[in-house]
């Protein structure tokens, strides 16, 4: 499982229309410009597909259409993540999981479990799975941060197989790294992290620049993986301002602005999110033209 986790996972997008209807066709159009950009592996309904604002309906719709669109071209992750644990396993046996190939879980948000249920959540999750576990550390989001121990605890469980780390700690990810089982794998969560993580002995990362850029950051990727960490940097520093524009006002907010630059979709988002401002999508573009992004 590891190896089919290396490289550049792309967090994708929902597109909307107009009217705030998932928009298909532009999901078609991404899913194909990802993967002829390069993305090793797809990650489906993570917090960049804005699920807090989809229905259990639109969900199963979404990942649906996406695992029909890749057609095993590459890999494919589902993420089912919640701070209620039963509710989640219920969801992991209510979704069609035949043709991907592992399931994204974050940690409980909001009702802040300690270090213990943290452990205990996601190894009843893993028990319950009939696909891989990802573990995925995000506590600028959640509200709690899952520690290096917590994490090195749950990757001697046979079914959870990695971790997306977005804690922003190179002290928590080196720790994770330096003490984890060989075939456990450490995903970057964080764009502007992936080149330090990789650099440390990490595996890649799930990107949400890949949406737009998936090219550019498939090859700062593969050059980190191959050692040429002196190109790798060259494009990670021609990078730095746009990525850290993308999430200036919020995700997907920025990358859904880049997008629709591109002209792969409508720049649609569901309340309590609304589009970038002008701005912004200014300075997007002016940064997309100025480096060939």
């Amino acid at each position: 499982m590891k190896n089919t986790l290396q490289g550049t996972g792309v967090a994708l997008v929902t597109p909307f229309d107009k009217n705030k209807a998932v928009d298909y066709p532009a999901l078609a159009r991404l899913v194909d410009y990802v993967i002829a950009g390069g993305a090793d592996y797809l990650v489906a309904l993570g917090t960049t597909a804005e699920t807090p604002t989809l229905t259990n309906e639109e969900k199963k719709a979404v990942a649906g259409f996406i695992k029909e669109k890749t057609a095993r071209r590459v890999p494919l992750v589902l993420g089912i993540g919640g701070n209620n644990t039963r509710e989640v396993i219920n969801q992991i046996n209510e979704y069609d999981l035949q043709g991907t190939d592992a399931v994204l879980s974050v940690t409980p948000y909001y009702n802040k479990p300690s270090q213990e249920g943290i452990y205990e959540h996601y190894k009843a999750i893993a028990e319950a799975s009939p696909k891989p576990i990802i573990l995925y550390n995000v506590p600028a989001r959640t509200g709690v941060n899952m520690t290096a121990e917590t994490t090195l605890r749950l990757a001697k469980e046979k079914n959870i197989v990695a971790t997306k780390e977005a804690s922003g700690s190179i002290p928590q990810i080196s720790y994770i790294l330096r003490d984890k089982p060989e075939d456990f794998a450490v995903l970057s969560g964080d764009d502007n992290m992936a080149l330090p993580l990789i650099a440390l002995g990490g595996d890649g990362v799930i990107s949400v620049a890949a949406n737009a850029y998936p090219e550019r950051v498939t090859e700062m990727v593969n050059n980190c993986l191959r050692g040429d960490f002196k190109k790798a940097s060259e494009i990670q520093l021609q990078m730095l301002e746009c990525v850290e524009n993308l999430f200036c006002e919020g995700n997907p907010v920025g990358i859904k602005a880049a997008l629709a630059l591109k002209g792969l979709m409508e720049n649609e988002l569901r309340l309590p999110l609304i589009a970038c401002s002008d701005n912004l999508c200014e300075k997007l573009k002016e940064l997309t033209e100025k480096y060939s992004l």
